[in-house]
Order: C-alpha cells, then structure tokens, then sequence
C-alpha cells in the first residue's frame, strides 16, 4: 500500500475544477488546512466567494476523489467561503460598511436590469452572503415593489443623518422611491440625481455587506458617469437582449465601464427564447446569440442566458422574484450559478497570493 502524502492530495486537487473560477483547486489556493494520519485525511478549503449551494457537493466530489486514491483509508472534507473586500477604482475610497459593491447596468431600458438585480442580490444571500440592494434607477424605481415593501414604507433615521435600509429576504434595500410619493414624478437634472444618489449609498447604514448589488439607471450619461467616478465599484454586470439596438446600446456600457477602470464581470442576456407554453416550440423572437457574440467581442463571459418568460415577470411584479418564489425551478438555478460565477469573478479580478496552507502528516 502506497503512503498517503502532500503530492497525493495535490494531484488530486489538480484534476478538480471550479467551474465559477475555471481554476483547479490547488491552482486557485483553496487549500487552507490538511492533516494526514495513518491514510486518513482531513483537509479544509476555503472559496472566495459566496458559494452555499455549492460548497457541500464540491465537498463530496473532493472526499470521493481522494478516498479513490491507493493508501487513503478515509478523507474528510470541509469547504468553507471567506469574502473579502476588493480594491475599486484607485481614485475611489473603500466603504467601511460595504465590502463589493456590485454595478447592474444596461445600455437602454427595457431590458430586465432591474429584475436582473433582484434576482442577483437574492441568489448571494440564498449563497449565504450578507446582501443589500441599492434601487439607483431613480427615474423608474422598482425594487421596492419587487421586494414586496409596502407603498408608503420609509426607513428610519439614526443620528439624523444616517438611513436604516429596510429588509426583505433577507436582503437589505433602499430606494429613493421610500423618499418620495410615488404618485409624484422625480423632476431633477443630473447633477442633483447624482447627489442624490450618492448620499443614499453613504448616507445608508449598511450593516457590514459582503456584497452591495446596484441597480443602475439605464443608459450612459451624466448620472451613471459621476457615479462610476465615484462609487467603490469592484465589478459591473451588463444586461441586454438579443436584440441587436440592446446590443449596440450594452456596447456602451461596457465602454463606459472599462473608460473608468472598472472590471466588467460578465454579460446576462434576457428574452433569449421564448418557448410557447402549448406546444413547446422555441422561437428566438429578438434574435439570437447576440450576449454570446457581445461577451466574446470584450473578451468576459456569458453569466447566464434567460428565456422570456412569463413566469420571471409576473414573480417579480408579485413581490416574490424568481429566486424567492420558486427556488428549486430551472430558472432559479440559473440565477444561482449567475450569482456564484459574480462572486467568483470578482475575487479573481484582484486575487491575492493565497494563504500558506496549514499541514501536518504523520504516519503513526
């Protein structure tokens, strides 16, 4: 029987790969903590990014891996997430109460953004991330309404000067909709929306998010240039639909974007097919692999292909997005895996030199 040392359990951890990273597990410095006694096994990994859904059957896969290898008695497997914060824009100063703050933005309206948004900041927490969600839509404001908070809610003051952040799902929210009547228009210019804005997202108590989800104007002007100038923005992500004017417009996003030294994380194509519910045919009624050909074109990748469906629209309209409202469907789990592969992204975007892994192995 061969003994069981370091190198097995490297080579073992080589042939794995995190699909939300695209690294194997040594590679990506998951390893944190191994101990080997007489064949058996006990190791710790550790993600960077939040990954509750996920961790238990990476777990599994790691255990039946290395239990397959001659001279393993047993291993034991603990997968663990640790999130931390990452460098924005070098002109921006950090928040002490947001570790990654997280930009959803499109080039045009009417693309899914918000309900993209939604659907984002619930999959983290359901990852097991603190969350909070900041409604910057402020002309269209809708997270209010698909968090299911009641009209004529407002949040708290503390200390007159800092806003309590409503909750719902677990997920923290605030919207300039919970300051004004929403039977009354917004009538501002750019740079009072910008002020605005900003005040809400430091004027917000935020309570030590890992992640904090924007849900962005649409469009590339004045507003969403000042705010990517000067918000701590560690990633963006970029709506659109097949259709080729959404495509031309989430161009510009991107552009936007990188102008400003911010990472895009990745493209999510709405309204990609829509399949009938009679008879099951698919018909791509806005064209077809428009996200694919746009992630390709700027070199990031594709984080998720929705259909149109009713079902999205209606959950959100309800109160209850699709992660909430039926967490087990299809289209639940595409928002998942979108969520974890956000994450991921953004702990790869300013990796740091992974941690010395405690081992002990002893033969006795």
């Amino acid at each position: 029987m061969s003994a069981v040392t370091h190198a097995t359990v490297e080579t073992v951890l080589r042939q794995i790969i995190d699909p939300h990273t695209g690294q194997n597990l040594l590679e990506a410095g998951y390893l944190r903590d191994l101990d080997i006694q007489a064949g058996r096994i006990a190791l710790t990994l550790e993600l960077g990014y939040a990954a509750g859904l996920f961790k238990n059957g990476l777990a599994q896969t790691v255990q039946m891996a290395l239990e397959a290898q001659d001279g393993v008695a047993s291993a034991q497997v603990k997968v663990e997430t640790r999130i931390a914060a990452h460098k924005a824009q070098a002109q921006v100063p950090g928040m002490s109460n947001v570790k990654n703050i997280i930009a959803v933005a499109s080039g045009k309206g009417g693309v899914g953004k918000s309900t993209t948004a939604a659907n984002l900041a619930l999959a983290l927490a359901r990852e097991g991330a603190r969350v909070g969600i900041l409604d910057a839509d402020i002309y269209g404001p809708s997270q209010g309404i698909m968090f299911g908070i009641a009209e004529g809610t407002r949040p708290k003051i503390r200390e007159q000067k800092w806003f309590i952040p409503l909750e719902a799902y677990g997920v923290e929210v605030m919207s300039m909709a919970f300051l004004t009547d929403d039977n009354t228009p917004v009538v501002w210019r750019g740079p009072m929306v910008s002020g605005a804005l900003l005040q809400l997202i430091t004027q917000t108590a935020w309570n030590d998010l890992d992640y904090l989800v924007i849900d962005m104007p649409p469009g590339t002007g004045d507003i969403q240039l000042t705010l990517a100038q000067k918000v701590p923005v560690a990633g963006a992500v970029i709506v659109t639909t097949p259709q080729d004017l959404a495509l031309l417009d989430a161009k510009k996003g991107v552009e936007m974007f990188r102008k400003v030294n911010i990472p895009v994380l990745g493209v999510v194509e709405n309204m990609a097919v829509h399949i009938c519910s009679n008879c099951g045919h698919a018909e791509h009624l806005f064209g077809e692999g428009g996200g694919e050909k746009l992630a390709a074109q700027y070199g990031v990748d594709l984080l998720a292909s929705l259909p149109l469906s009713m079902a999205i629209r209606m959950q959100a309209d309800g109160g209850k997005p699709t992660v909430i409202a039926d967490p087990q469907s299809q289209l639940a789990m595409i928002y998942q895996e979108m969520a974890r592969s956000v994450g991921a992204r953004i702990a790869l975007s300013e990796k740091a030199a992974p941690a010395m892994p405690s081992i002990s192995i002893s033969d006795d």
